[in-house]
């Protein structure tokens, strides 16, 4: 059974295999370089879900093929729960990791630590003929002033889990997939999903 993966991201890609194979080894997971291109649809939802669903139900409307899509970001205590659904696109341009990165040490210069309290968040929606799945996941921790570690992407380098004083960024793949946000809403929907393909 093939299962496609509405994203690009190669580090996603590789999260989603290593997670749903040896839950469903008969399951082979696409990206969307893997199928017919397609015009993607804004993320125009105002939650994780709301977006996590958007893109499911595109590729599985456009491909046929039962969808997996996530959206997750970093929700920061002193800022009110932003950068939130706008974590990618934080410094204006999507994806720019290290701008997007730099523009929040800068907005946290004057809070005291203690107010850098934070939390990684993911929805994962699934979408095949007969429904949707959603799942979600939470990881709390905190921001750490310096940028420390070259495993993962986006907000890792700043962001130490709860009870680890090393960031996301300098876990190993092992350590992360067993807290991540991602890994658990991943691990959710496989459990889902093993009485259903």
């Amino acid at each position: 059974m093939k299962i496609l993966l509405a994203s690009r991201n190669p580090k996603k890609l590789a999260e989603l295999r290593r997670i749903l194979v040896p839950a469903l080894p008969d399951v082979e997971v696409l990206g969307l370089d893997d199928v017919e291109p397609y015009d993607e649809v804004p993320e125009s939802g105002a939650t994780f879900a709301e977006n996590a669903l958007i893109k499911a139900r595109e590729g599985h409307r456009h491909t046929g093929l039962p969808t997996v899509a996530d959206d997750s970001g970093l929700t920061v205590d002193a800022l009110n729960g932003m950068p939130g659904v706008l974590s990618a696109r934080w410094a204006g341009s999507h994806g720019d990791d290290e701008a997007n990165l730099r523009l929040l040490l800068d907005q946290l210069g004057d809070v005291p630590d203690e107010r850098l309290g934070a939390a990684f968040v993911c929805a994962v929606a699934y979408v095949d003929d007969a429904g949707e799945i959603l799942t979600d996941g939470t990881m709390l921790g905190r921001i750490v002033r310096q940028p420390r570690g070259t495993n993962g992407f986006g907000y890792d380098p700043i962001f130490a889990p709860a009870g680890y004083e090393r960031t996301s960024a300098e876990l190993s793949v092992e350590e992360k997939d067993a807290i991540s946000h991602r890994g658990q809403s991943l691990r959710a929907l496989a459990e889902r999903l093993v009485s259903r393909v």
